[in-house]
């Protein structure tokens, strides 16, 4: 029998033992280099390689494993587990782990399973080779059966505590013979996600790609002239180590620029021929996904390919898989292949219902995409739907907050779909997709997108489209959207014909709701330029119809258009009654944004009549709405009202602060007319502090922006408060044109004050000014 205490290494030549495996082989995951050697030929005591001299990161991985091996052996066979993406780093950190063990473990082996690709070796070979490098006389046969060479294994392993890393494992049946006695370890890395008694809690590591500053570290410390750039090559990198160190590597031997290099990562054509060094082999990112890919059945490999399609850094549910990929009749469900992607570490999964491809395996999955614009156009179908459902929730009572945390769940996803839709929208199919978008996207879009940059040309490409295809319905609901749009800039003229010609598609095709919506925008467009009185018989109109047809959201938006109407009017109590009426409707409906908007015009109403503080109330409670559901307009607004009742109260520096939030969300959000409001609000602020000089030039943007975009209420009140200013400065010839601006608007529209206002200027051009004049000329 031999002798299971030798510890001596053979001097003779032996057999190489075909199918076993190799001791201290190459390490790809962790970029370390070895050298292969038969297994007779490696000491019972063979150091296990150090660890990259360079590594970075993984302090928690590191402690939780090193304490758990320790633990663990102290009771029993120690077993600990990392698994994870090829080229991850799991052999990097075992060997780091192994190196923070030496103490506790003095006699290590390391194995190298295979266990990536279609060759893993048996778990007979594994044993055979663990008791070779334990010191097993070479010259001696091995036992034939699995619980021979277990028994074998078990008695050599006894004899001191060791640590086996069994590296690059395939499963649970390959290494489950390899678990060792009382006072040894076993630790296994793996790209497989499997179980091994006692490799749970810290000493089970799914180990994820490097944080951003590590990942920086490791680039700059291999590739100093990388420099300011570490940042964007680590994130292109996806922070996967294996990737880290091919870019490094090659920036720190090749001539090419890192900008130049950082292009081709970018585009995912070239990513993967950006990822591979041309002199080593083992140094290739595609070449390290492929073992995993090629280890999988057809239906998986194409279940990946077609997952390609989500975009990068976007997460997706099984049902989003289930729509996206084909697979044959045959096949088994999409939920079974994600399962397998997910236990063979190509796919992400957050432990309740999202899944997400790393940035890299998505470009090796792109690569094997055969009709990429079939599976495109699925995907857009799929997430029309789910903007659709978003919007269903949003406008059903109490579920706004639920519609809004879907699209913003899902909005990667919509945004690429529809994306998609106006890239190819030549194709009649994707140009139905895009009606669908403009539908589902209609009262959330104008919350989520950025109006000029998104929503604009989305809407522009949507109305092409419903134009080829001579949906006039589409149409009129294209160029409405385009009004409301044109308006919330503040390019009021350029709405109405917008809203002419949804207006006469509207009665061509007999649509009374979208007649409403017409006669509803034009009232709210003809009260932006003054035209007040027009505009009530436009909200007449609405309302007629939306009661007629039981619209209650339109007769909600009619009664607070009329509202409005009317207390620009002057007709404070009358508007008060409308607003009243908006509110319980908003409310009873479940609009959050319109109980938002009816809680606003409610404060304005109090604070007309001299209920200042009550008004604030109004105002909170509109805020608190416009934030809860992300309308940054309605949001602008409200800190607006609120710093306009602060002003009245007296703290000119409490309202100061609102309007100057105001002006931001304005200036971000592109909203002209409020930007303008903003700076108007600011200048009556400093007035009252006594900083005219401050005023004037708040007043003086603020009337520029009006004269910009056709906002002849704004032009008129600026016009107004500049000329006022401007006559404390002694410049009456200059002032009385622009304090004629507003008498002129205030005659047109027919206001209260137009003749008060009128009775003032001519006294000012009489050259009377009393000595109350600061009463008489205080700003509005």
């Amino acid at each position: 029998m031999p002798d299971p205490q030798s510890n001596k290494p053979s001097s003779q030549g032996g057999v190489h033992f075909h199918g076993e495996a190799h001791i201290n082989g190459p390490v790809i995951g962790g970029n370390v280099e070895a050298i292969y050697l038969p297994a007779y030929s490696i000491p019972s005591a063979q150091e296990i390689p150090a660890p990259p001299g360079d590594f970075v990161g993984r302090s928690a991985e590191c402690s939780g494993l090193t304490q758990s091996l320790i633990q663990q052996a102290g009771r029993g066979g120690a077993v600990a587990l990392i698994h994870g993406l090829g080229g991850v780093g799991k052999t990097a950190l075992a060997l780091q782990v192994a190196q923070l063990l030496r103490g506790a473990f003095p006699r290590r082996v390391r194995l190298d399973l295979a266990g990536a690709g279609t060759s893993a070796v048996t778990s007979e070979a594994a044993l055979g080779s663990a008791i070779r490098a334990l010191g097993y006389d070479p010259q001696l046969a091995l036992p034939d059966t699995l619980a021979e060479r277990q028994r074998l294994y078990l008695s050599l392993v006894a004899t001191q505590p060791t640590l086996i890393l069994a590296d690059n494992a395939a499963n649970t049946a390959q290494v489950r013979p390899l678990l060792p006695p009382l006072g040894s370890a076993l630790l296994v890395t793996s790209r497989q996600r499997f179980t091994l008694p006692g490799a749970n809690g810290p000493a089970d590591v799914d180990l994820a790609v490097l944080a951003l500053a590590e990942a920086e570290s490791l680039l700059t410390t291999i590739c100093a002239r990388i420099g300011g750039e570490a940042a964007a090559l680590a994130r292109l990198c996806g922070c996967l180590p294996l990737a880290l160190r091919i870019s490094a590597g090659l920036l720190a031997t090749t001539t090419q620029a890192v900008a130049a290099y950082l292009t081709r990562l970018a585009d995912i054509r070239t990513t993967l021929q950006a990822l591979a060094d041309p002199d080593d082999p083992e140094a290739n990112v595609a070449a390290s996904f492929a073992l995993s890919y090629d280890a999988l059945d057809p239906a998986a490999q194409t279940t990946l390919a077609q997952l390609s399609v989500f975009p990068p850094a976007a997460s997706f549910d099984a049902p989003a898989a289930s729509a996206v990929v084909a697979l044959p009749p045959d096949a088994s469900p999409v939920p079974q292949h994600l399962d397998t992607l997910y236990r063979r570490s190509l796919l992400d999964w957050d432990g309740t219902a999202r899944y997400h491809l790393h940035d890299l395996v998505r470009a090796f999955a792109a690569d094997k995409l055969g009709d990429a614009d079939a599976v495109s156009l699925r995907h857009a179908w799929h997430y029309a739907g789910v903007a659709y459902q978003a919007q269903k929730l949003y406008l059903t009572k109490d579920r706004t907050s639920d519609g809004l945390n879907l699209f913003d769940l899902e909005r990667a996803q919509i945004d690429m779909g529809w994306t998609w839709a106006r890239v190819h929208a030549d194709l009649e199919a994707t140009a139905r997709v895009m009606l669908d978008y403009a539908d589902a996207t209609a009262y959330i879009g104008s919350l989520r997108y950025h109006q000029r940059s998104e929503r604009i040309p989305q809407l522009e490409a949507g109305l092409a489209a419903t134009r080829r295809l001579g949906h006039k319905a589409a149409e009129g609901a294209f160029l409405g959207n385009l009004g409301n749009t044109y308006s919330d800039l503040g390019e009021v003229r350029r709405t109405i014909g917008y809203y002419e010609q949804v207006l006469t598609i509207m009665r061509e095709i007999g649509d009374r709701r979208g007649e409403g919506n017409a006669l509803g925008n034009l009232g709210i467009t003809y009260a932006a330029l003054g035209e007040v009185r027009r505009a009530v018989g436009y909200y007449e109109q609405q309302l007629v119809i939306t009661c007629e047809i039981g619209d209650r959201r339109g007769e909600g938006n009619a009664l607070g258009s009329l509202g409005i109407a009317y207390y620009s009017l002057g007709e404070v109590r009358r508007a008060g009654g409308y607003y009243e009426q908006a509110l319980t409707i908003m409310r009873e409906i479940g609009d959050r944004r319109g109980e938002g908007n009816a809680l606003g015009s409610l404060g304005n109403f109090y604070a007309a009549l001299g209920e200042v503080q009550r008004a604030v109330g109004y105002y909170e409670q509109q805020l608190v709405i416009m934030r809860e559901i992300g309308d940054r307009r309605g949001e602008g607004n409200a800190l607006g009202s609120l710093g306009i009742a602060y002003k009245n109260l007296g703290d000119a520096r409490q309202a100061i602060s609102y309007y100057e939030q105001q002006l931001v969300i304005t200036c971000e959000i592109g909203d002209r007319r409020g930007e303008g409001n903003a700076l108007g609000s600011l200048g009556i602020a400093y007035y009252s502090l006594g900083e005219v000089r401050q005023a004037i030039g708040y007043y003086e943007q603020d009337l520029a922006i009006a004269r910009e975009i056709g906002d002849r209420r704004g032009e008129a009140v600026a016009s107004w408060n500049l000329g006022a200013l401007l006559v404390e400065q002694g410049h009456l010839i200059e002032a009385l044109a622009l304090l004629q601006v507003l008498v002129n608007f205030e005659r047109e529209i027919g206001h209260p004050d137009a003749q008060a206002h009128a009775t003032a200027v001519a006294q000012l051009q009489t050259q009377v000014v009393s000595s109350d004049w600061r009463k008489r000329w205080n700003t509005k």
